[in-house]
C-alpha cells in the first residue's frame, strides 16, 4: 500500500517535470480494506482490497485536462505518471478555454495520521460476531482498514489524510421474512458497542413475531430513529446546501436560504470536518473548514466549490465539485433514548426509510417508504409491526413545526457505499420525535 513518503516522491517527480506556464495537481485515493460477508451468522465470503488511484489535473491557465491512473506501488508508477503528464500536455491545445478555471495558488500543509493506528484483528471480530449472533439469521458485511487521501500541487500545497474505520452493517431476519436492520461504526472494534446494538436488534426481532398492526393513512405521531433521519438529510444533501443550486434557484432548501421558511429552533446542523473521517482538504486541493449550515432553524453557510466561487463571486470553502456535505453533524436534544417509547405514547416507531424522492422539491416535500422494523406503539409499549407504508411530508414540517424533541444520544453513521472504493462520508445524528408524520397509503 502506498505510504505518505511514496506519495511525496511521486509528487516531486511529477511537479519537477513541469514546463513554464503549466500547473499540476495530484489527488490520491487509496485504501487497504478487509471485507467479510455474513449469512445466518456465519462467514460466507472474505477478502481484501488494496488499491490506489491517482488523479492528475494539468492546466495552462486557460485550459485543463485530467486523467486517472491506478498505482501498482512499484517503481513503474513514476514512469506512468510522467507519461500521463505528457499525454495531458499534448491534449491541452485541443481543448476549448475554460471560463470557470480557478487558479489554486494557496500554500497549505495538512497531515493527519492517527497517533495510534487502530489495529483490527479481523479474525477476532468475526469470531465475536458469530458467537454472539449464533442461532440468529444475521446477514451483513464487515468492512475495516485504513482509508488514505493525498493532495499536492505546483503551488506548494500538500495534504495527507489517513482514517482508520470499521463498520458492521447487518440485518436480523425473522422466519416470517421481516427484518431488523442495524449498524455499528467506529474508528476501531468495540465489542461492547456491538453487543448493545445486537441486543436492541434481537429485542426488536421478537416484536416482528407479533400480529401485524393495520394503520390507516393519515397523520400519526412518530419517532424517526437516526437511520431514518439520515435518509431524510441524505436527500437534502443532494443540492440542498450547494451554492450552485441555490444561486440557480434549484435547491430543495431555497425557501430556507431565502428566509421564506425556517425549521425548528432545535435544529443546529453543521458540516463538521474536525474529528470526522473526511480529510480537511477537497479533491481539488482546497482547505475545508467546519461550517454552520443551519443555526437555530435558520439557514447559515453554504457549500462553495472553486467553480461556484468564480462564477458567483463567493468565497470558496473547500466543497467538492458536487457541493454535498461529507460530515453532517446534527446537535442532540434533551430526550433520553430509553424514554422514547413513553414520549411517543401512541404512534409509529420508524427505524428506517427507503426509496425516497421529492414529491414537491420547492416545498422540500419528500415521499418514501417505511422499511424493515416499523412498529406501532400504544401507551408507550410496542404492540406489533406495521407493514410497509408510504409517507409524504415536508421537511419544513418534520424538522420544523411538527418537531417535538431530539434525542440526547446520537449515532455515528458512515457511508457503506463501496462503489469503486470505500468512502469517508459520515453523519452523526440523534433520533427525532415528531407530532405528525403523514402516511398516504
Amino acid at each position: 500500500m502506498i505510504a505518505v513518503e511514496r506519495f511525496e516522491q511521486l509528487a516531486q517527480a511529477a511537479l519537477g517535470s513541469l514546463r513554464d506556464g503549466e500547473n499540476l495537481s495530484l489527488s490520491l485515493e487509496a485504501e487497504a480494506s478487509e471485507f467479510v460477508r455474513f449469512n445466518q451468522a456465519r462467514v460466507r465470503q472474505a477478502g481484501q482490497v488494496r488499491q490506489a488511484r491517482l488523479n492528475l489535473v494539468l492546466d495552462d491557465g486557460t485550459r485543463q485536462a485530467s486523467v486517472q491512473l491506478t498505482l501498482a506501488g512499484t517503481a513503474h508508477d513514476t514512469g506512468n505518471v510522467l507519461g500521463a503528464i505528457e499525454q495531458l500536455r499534448q491534449l491541452l491545445p485541443l481543448l476549448p478555454t475554460d471560463p470557470w478555471l480557478a487558479s489554486n495558488t494557496a500554500v497549505w500543509k495538512v497531515r493527519k495520521v492517527p497517533e495510534s493506528a487502530a489495529e483490527v484483528d479481523t479474525a477476532q471480530v468475526v469470531e465475536h460476531i458469530c458467537t454472539e449472533a449464533a442461532g440468529l439469521d444475521l446477514v451483513g458485511i464487515l468492512a475495516s482498514g485504513p482509508i488514505y487521501r493525498g493532495f499536492a500541487n505546483s503551488a506548494g500545497a500538500f495534504g495527507w489524510h489517513q482514517a482508520d474505520s470499521l463498520h458492521v452493517d447487518w440485518s436480523l431476519f425473522h422466519r416470517n421474512g421481516q427484518a431488523v436492520k442495524a449498524g455499528l461504526a467506529a474508528p476501531g472494534w468495540h465489542p461492547e458497542a456491538f453487543d448493545q446494538q445486537l441486543a436492541l436488534a434481537r429485542e426488536q426481532l421478537g416484536y416482528l413475531g407479533l400480529p401485524a398492526v393495520s394503520v390507516n393513512p393519515g397523520d400519526h405521531r412518530a419517532y424517526l430513529a437516526p437511520a431514518a433521519l439520515d435518509e431524510l438529510l441524505g436527500m437534502l444533501a443532494w443540492g440542498g446546501f450547494s451554492a450552485q443550486t441555490l444561486e440557480s434557484q434549484a435547491s430543495p432548501l431555497q425557501k430556507l436560504y431565502s428566509g421564506q421558511a425556517a425549521l425548528s429552533a432545535a435544529i443546529n446542523l453543521n458540516e463538521r470536518i474536525t474529528g470526522s473521517l473526511s480529510p480537511a482538504f477537497s479533491s481539488e486541493g482546497r482547505p475545508r473548514h467546519d461550517l454552520s449550515l443551519i443555526t437555530n432553524g435558520v439557514a447559515g453557510e453554504r457549500l462553495v466549490s472553486s467553480r461556484s466561487a468564480i462564477e458567483y463571486g463567493l468565497p470558496c470553502n473547500g466543497a467538492d465539485p458536487g457541493e454535498g456535505p461529507v460530515a453532517l453533524d446534527l446537535a442532540p436534544g434533551e430526550l433520553p433514548l430509553n424514554e422514547v417509547p413513553q414520549a411517543l405514547d401512541q404512534g409509529l416507531y420508524v427505524n428506517n426509510l427507503w426509496y425516497l424522492n421529492y414529491s414537491d422539491m420547492p416545498a422540500a416535500r419528500l415521499t418514501g417508504l417505511t422499511r424493515f422494523a416499523t412498529f406501532w406503539v400504544e401507551n408507550g409499549q410496542i404492540v406489533g409491526p406495521v407493514d410497509t407504508m408510504r409517507f409524504d411530508d415536508s421537511v419544513y414540517d418534520l424538522l420544523g413545526s411538527q418537531l417535538l424533541a431530539l434525542t440526547r444520544e446520537r449515532e455515528l453513521i458512515v457511508s457503506t457505499n463501496t462503489y469503486e472504493q470505500r468512502h469517508t462520508a459520515s453523519s452523526r445524528l440523534p433520533g427525532a420525535l415528531v407530532n405528525r408524520l403523514r402516511l398516504t397509503l
